[in-house]
């Protein structure tokens, strides 16, 4: 319940801070990424006080042998930085540069204008499952081949 709580209220705070510093805002993102005709660098401050206190929290968690509300700190679920990871990473910026919405701004701004957001959340929600149906099929694949694998070894 506790950390449902912390959860909870942490959310709130990063819902709050996008918000005020209007990244829920697609116009705003775009014209942060549009160096031409519009281009307003103010977003790079809402983004240098992310990398701030990012690292704030790093150095403090770096002390400390468990997180204050878990048993241990989380780790990559695939043992470092992937081509997948990297793939991800490229598709995350190129949907957020062609419309202005990452996921965190997207449920944020879902709240304020669903019928103009919700076609993104849709397509967001539709991605996140096909990659996991698209995951869980390649790892059936994967444990299909080992099992034929040590059985033809057996013989």
């Amino acid at each position: 319940m506790r950390r449902t709580l912390v959860a909870f209220l942490a959310g709130l705070i990063f819902g709050a801070g996008l918000l005020v510093s209007r990244m829920a805002d697609p116009a705003k993102v775009l014209n942060f990424l549009d160096f031409t005709a519009h281009w307003d660098p103010s977003l790079a401050f809402v983004m240098a006080g992310g990398v701030v206190m990012a690292s704030l929290a790093f150095a403090v968690a770096r002390r400390r042998s468990h997180p204050w509300f878990g048993t241990q700190f989380p780790t990559l679920p695939y043992g470092g930085i992937t081509a997948r990871l990297v793939i991800g990473a490229g598709l995350f910026g190129i949907g957020w540069g062609l419309v202005g919405l990452c996921p965190g701004p997207a449920l944020v701004a879902l709240a304020i204008h669903p019928l103009r957001v919700a076609p993104f959340v849709i397509a967001m929600i539709a991605g996140l499952w096909i990659v996991r149906l698209l995951s869980a099929r390649r790892v059936q694949s994967a444990a299909a081949a080992r099992s034929a694998s040590l059985v033809q070894n057996s013989r």
